[in-house]
């Protein structure tokens, strides 16, 4: 049976079309219940649209308290039987009310290798900035603390000094549109294990996919991905 997962997003929601488009295809065996989006003007909501998934946008801004908007998210999601809450680029801290709700069942994903250049939103730039050679992107388990979340898969691209923000993102958001699905199927599959800060991925004798010459992934990638 299909994993029933929720997609959270704020904005242009690629990770969530990358997720809709494997799912079409047969590869990431999920059923996408709801797009929830807490703006609206966001253009996942569309992409849910084309999809014929199911949507709500609640504006954020509407509610008094972040508590309260959480309140409302919690009882949409819980209502749409989502098992897994799959945040993609969702531009708000979550209250520890939404993480008891959905416990050890939030997955994000974030545009570096982790503990680097987290907890905030501009990654990309920070690392330009500090003159790293590598970054990349890591999908983890959500805690409390912003971006400290156990670490199921990461993709690391190389980072030039001629870079700018534009040519690194885009890097990095191909190897997103990969591992994304990649983990939340590896969680679909029950392969996933957390002991303490620690994931263990139990293989299942699949074939690897390609990977570019120019980027390293790990755990490696699965065919289809």
């Amino acid at each position: 049976m299909s994993l029933p997962i929720a997609i959270v997003a704020s904005g242009n929601g690629t990770n969530a079309q990358a997720m809709i488009d494997l799912m079409h295809q047969g590869v990431l065996d999920v059923d996408i219940r709801l797009i929830f989006c807490n703006r609206p003007n966001a253009r996942v909501i569309e992409r849910a649209k084309a999809a014929g998934i199911p949507w709500q946008m609640e504006d954020h801004k509407a509610y008094p308290s972040r508590e309260a908007f959480d309140a409302v998210m919690i009882d949409a999601l819980k209502k749409s039987g989502a098992e897994l809450i799959v945040l993609a680029g969702y531009m708000r801290l979550l209250t520890k009310s939404f993480l008891d709700a959905f416990k050890n069942r939030v997955v994000n994903i974030h545009p570096s290798l982790l503990p680097a250049f987290g907890g905030g939103v501009h990654a990309g730039p920070d690392a330009l900035a500090y003159g790293v050679k590598l970054s990349g992107c890591t999908v983890h388990f959500v805690e409390m603390e912003v971006d400290s979340g156990p670490i199921i898969i990461q993709a690391a691209v190389p980072c030039d000094a001629e870079d700018d923000e534009d040519s690194l993102m885009t890097r990095i958001h191909a190897l997103e549109h990969r591992i994304y699905p990649q983990a939340v199927q590896w969680i679909a599959e029950g392969r996933v294990r957390v002991e303490g800060r620690r994931v263990h991925v139990d293989r299942a004798g699949k074939a690897l996919a390609a990977t570019p010459a120019d980027c390293l992934v790990w755990p490696p990638l699965e065919e289809g991905f």
